[in-house]
This record gives C-alpha cells, structure tokens and sequence, in this order.
C-alpha cells in the first residue's frame, strides 16, 4: 500500500448524491444536494437543511411548518430511557451518554413494526438535544428538563432547555447556522462507519449507534473541545502567540487547524467566524477570547501556512452562546445526525456489504513448535 493511501487518502470508496467537497476554481466548493453551503447558512434553517438531507428536496412552506411541527411531536423521551439516563455518572463523557441513549432508544423504539428508517431519522432528529440536557441537567442538580414548546426549532430548544430561559436571538441563529455547516460532510469518518454498519443490513440505531463511537475520536469530531482549551489557556493576544510558538517548537499538535480533505481553506470556517464576531459584540469577554482566537489563527498562518477548520471558531460561538465545553462534541451529533441519516438511507437504497481488502505485512509461513521448545 502507498504511503499516500493510507488512511484510504484518496481513495474512492462508494458513490453518493448527498454531498460533494469540490475545490476547483469551477467548483461549488461544499455542497449538500447541489446546494452550496454558504448560501444554505444564509438563506435556510437547519430544519430545512435536515429535510434537504433526509427527503431529498428543500421543503416548501407548508412541508417545512409540518416538519417542524413533527419534530416538536418527537422531543419527548420515554420514561425508561429517561431513567436510564439519570443513572450515568456525573463524570460519564456527554458522548458515551448519547451512545448509551441511542441504543436504548433503538430498544425501546426498534425500526420496523411501522416505523421506517426515514421515522427513526425525524426521531433522533428531535430527540438528540433532549436526551443530552436530560442527563446534562440531572447529573448537575436539575432534575427536570425545562419544556421548550415555545420554540420551534432545534437550535432555539435546546439553547432555551439548557439555558432554563430563551435564548437571545443572535445566540439562536449562531447555534442554528452551526447545525447547518456541521449537518454533512461527505464520507467523513465516522458516515462512513454508519453506510458501513449499514451494509450488513444492521438497523438504523446500529450504525447511528457506531456513526457516534467513531465521531468521539479527538481526529474526528473532538476537536472543538480542543480548541476552546487551547483559546482559554491564553489571558491576551500577546500570550497567545508566545504560548503558540512555544507548542510549535515542541511540536505539540494544535487542534482545529487543517483538514484531511480541504488543501486550501476549510469554507465552513469563515461562516462561523462570523458569528462569533456577532456574538462577541458588546461582550468584553467575549471580544478578548476573540482577539485571542484570531491571533492563534495569525500565527498559524503565518508559521505553518495552516487554514483553521470548523471546529476552532465553533468553539468561540459555542462558548458565547452559552455552552459547556463538553457539550460540544455532542452537538456535532445533534447536527449530523441528519447527514448520517441521508447515507443510512442511500446505503440501503443501492446496497452491496462493504469488504474491503487488506495488504498483508506480517510473518510469512511458519511452523507451531512445542510449548517446552518456544
């Protein structure tokens, strides 16, 4: 195997009508159906992105208030699940919890019987950010999750759960826009782990289930958790590009810098940078943690020609909406759930069991000796 293979770099592991990354000067850059990805953040809810990926087509006016007002239908979690999610230690990691969650949901909920693999994507759709803050909340002191009914979207409800109070609407549109750029993103790790999981024929939960354990990975979906630490740790910008300099002469990894697939910029960063920046209007704070952030991002720049990806200013906006840390990744979930639900979808659609070969590198031929002669 090449060296420049490894990993599967570059290797073309399957077709797929639901994303494309293309960044050629003729290119749309990302894409969710055809889509561009800039114009979806401006123009459309996550709502709209979410049934975009799941049913195929931007939904009209009257599909988008029924989708929505399904969704709302499907916030609430059944009373075992429920139990079983007060009882995960305080100290459980937030992404081990909506593993467990998942999967006691597709116990309690399994597919078939009348329920579809399109009904088991609204349903998580609707229910990831509830099963989070219900463990969230009583693991620290709150026993009941707050009711939400008063807003009708993803991001506005679990902003208001968390938060205990509505959120402002510049906090709403931050966390709303973030769904929509962490909604999809080709075959990254862990969609591919669920079209993989799919082609066995497993159910819908297993690979969703799977989808997560590969997202946990501090490669893959952990990054912005990283990357607040990194940005936290510094008091000013004069700090930051000492303490940044510093790590580079070690040769520390800095998170949130570079991607796998993008050679030139990561276009998703840009919109969330802008966000943060709103955010951080009128909030000292927040615009010291900015100035910080972007002087990180100046040095990358500037000494290792490195571009920041999504997750290093998504941490910004996280924070300034009010967010823990350790929610972060977990919100990737909340997000991604409608990309993986997309490739569930098409995997099963125009299925063949994903096998492929391995180059041996071991010891060749040998012979068992005794156990008194090894």
């Amino acid at each position: 195997m090449s060296e420049l293979s490894k990993g599967l770099a570059g290797i073309v592991a399957g077709q797929t009508a639901v994303a494309i990354i293309d960044e050629s000067e003729t290119g749309g850059g990302l894409q969710y159906r055809g889509y561009r990805l800039g114009e979806l953040a401006e123009k459309s809810t996550f709502e709209e992105v979410a049934y975009l990926l799941i049913y195929g087509a931007l939904p009209t006016l009257s599909q988008l208030k029924e989708y929505k007002k399904k969704l709302l239908s499907l916030r609430s979690l059944p009373e075992v699940l429920i139990e079983v999610l007060q009882k995960i230690p305080a100290d459980t990691h937030p992404m081990d919890v909506l593993r467990t969650g998942c999967s006691m949901l597709g116990c309690l909920e399994p597919e078939g019987k009348g329920r579809d693999g399109v009904a088991v994507a609204d349903r998580l759709t609707a229910c990831f950010g509830p099963m989070l803050l219900t463990w969230y909340l009583y693991a620290h002191g709150k026993r009941k999750l707050p009711q939400a009914d008063a807003e009708d979207t993803v991001a506005g409800a679990f902003l208001y759960q968390l938060q205990g109070k509505a959120p402002r609407e510049r906090q709403r549109q931050a966390m709303d826009v973030s769904l929509i750029l962490y909604a999809e993103h080709e075959f990254n790790a862990s969609t591919f782990t669920a079209r993989t999981v799919t082609s066995t024929l497993a159910d819908f939960y297993s690979a969703v289930t799977a989808g997560i354990g590969a997202l946990r990975g501090p490669l893959h979906g952990g990054a912005n958790e990283a990357a607040m630490e990194l940005i936290e740790r510094f008091p000013n910008p004069e700090m930051a590009e000492e303490g940044i300099l510093q790590m580079l002469a070690k040769k520390e990894k800095i998170m949130g810098f570079g991607h796998r697939v993008y050679k030139h910029s990561d276009p998703r960063s840009d919109v969330i940078k802008s966000w943060a920046a709103k955010l951080a209007v009128n909030d000292p704070k927040g615009q010291k943690m900015m100035a910080v952030a972007e002087r990180i991002d100046a040095v990358m720049k500037r000494e290792k020609k490195l571009f920041t990806n999504l997750d290093f200013y998504s941490a910004v906006s996280y924070h300034l909406c009010g967010i823990p840390t350790p929610l972060f990744t977990p919100i990737f979930v909340m997000a991604r759930i409608s990309g993986w639900a997309a490739h569930i979808l098409e995997q099963r659609a125009d299925n063949r069991l994903i096998r492929p070969m391995s180059e041996y590198i071991g010891e060749k031929v040998r012979s068992v000796l005794p156990i008194e002669k090894r």
